[in-house]
């Protein structure tokens, strides 16, 4: 979710997905939205079985260390109920921040970054003279207290390097904003010889799509609210990733290009349906069911975790309204009686 409601409203949404039996409440470590530590920790003492976890954090403006504390502190407080997916970082905030990632070795500092982590969260100490990161006797007394320690899972869009190194090192992958048969035919693959590279079950890891979803009784109108939240995310995404949907990136320059100008209308006005279609998962549930069933599912993701964007949402984003279109804890319910039966 993006914690972007007012923060008792937050905590309702959380509540509701644990009492249907969601298995995670994922959200964003990024300066554009509220802070999800102090959310999640508020959000705590709510639930009773719910999992928590950024998706994603990330390690040029988080320090590897100081996540791990984070972590840690929340794993306590939920009773062991957390999970971590990290990642590099969204390239769009970095540049905001004058930071120049180019030349540094991203995916490099990522890896060096998860040692790190798992030494100090399985250690509650540290010393490191590594390439990023450097440590001379650091320790913390925050240690997490569920079974087999907190697992760590990368973030992922670009690949291949990126997904093959999942596979060799992280507890799991959350491709983000991808969508086709082929782009999961293809990280899949990766992720899975990363892992026969380096000795590892396939099988055990998590294999999530990070997707935008509405879904609505109303077909048309789960598809114009998607259509307007994915505008927004174009800018996000690799040319590669959009090849792997059959979209060449040049088609939608004049969408990035207004909406960098400030022009929210225009952009949406050029972001065409039929490109929403291959870039969003909305519709009715049965709609989604089929869309999980031929083009995820097959290619090894067994784990969807769902940005689920609803009225309010949009109308923030875009200053648009979408009627016929549930909030966020009707699609939770709609998701629960609908889309999950489908998958066991």
């Amino acid at each position: 979710m993006l914690p972007d409601y007012p923060l008792d409203e937050c905590i309702e949404i959380i509540k509701t997905a644990d009492e249907l039996g969601f298995y995670a409440a994922y959200s964003v470590d990024e300066t554009w939205h509220k802070d999800l530590w102090v959310l999640f920790a508020a959000a705590a003492r709510e639930t009773k079985q719910i999992r928590f976890g950024p998706n994603v954090t990330h390690v040029f403006l988080r320090e590897p260390t100081l996540i791990c504390q984070q972590m840690a502190t929340l794993d306590e407080l939920t009773g062991g109920r957390t999970e971590i997916v990290v990642s590099t970082g969204n390239f769009g905030l970095l540049s905001q921040y004058k930071i120049d990632w180019e030349g540094q070795k991203p995916l490099s500092r990522l890896k060096e970054a998860i040692h790190v982590m798992r030494t100090f969260l399985s250690e509650g100490a540290i010393t490191f003279d590594g390439d990023f990161f450097q440590y001379s006797g650091l320790y913390t007394f925050a240690k997490p207290v569920q079974d087999g320690g907190i697992p760590i899972k990368m973030g992922a869009m670009k690949g291949p390097r990126s997904f093959r190194t999942a596979g060799e090192i992280a507890d799991g992958m959350h491709q983000a904003l991808a969508y086709s048969r082929e782009a999961y035919d293809y990280s899949s693959g990766l992720l899975r010889e990363g892992a026969e590279r380096a000795g590892r079950d396939y099988a055990s890891l998590d294999n999530g799509a990070w997707v935008v979803t509405v879904v609505s009784e109303d077909s048309e109108a789960a598809k114009r609210a998607a259509r307007i939240l994915v505008a927004f995310y174009i800018s996000s995404m690799p040319a590669e990733q959009l090849a792997r949907h059959g979209i060449d990136a040049s088609e939608l320059a004049p969408v990035v290009e207004a909406l960098g100008g400030g022009d929210v209308k225009k952009a949406i006005s050029l972001f065409e349906p039929h490109y929403a279609e291959k870039l969003s998962l909305a519709g009715t549930p049965e709609e989604v069911v089929e869309k999980i069933k031929t083009d995820l599912e097959p290619a090894g993701v067994n784990h969807m975790i769902l940005a689920l964007s609803d009225p309010a949402l949009v109308k923030l984003f875009s200053g648009e309204d979408v009627p016929n279109v549930p909030d966020i804890r009707g699609q939770l319910k709609l998701v629960n009686e609908r889309v999950m039966p489908a998958f066991g």
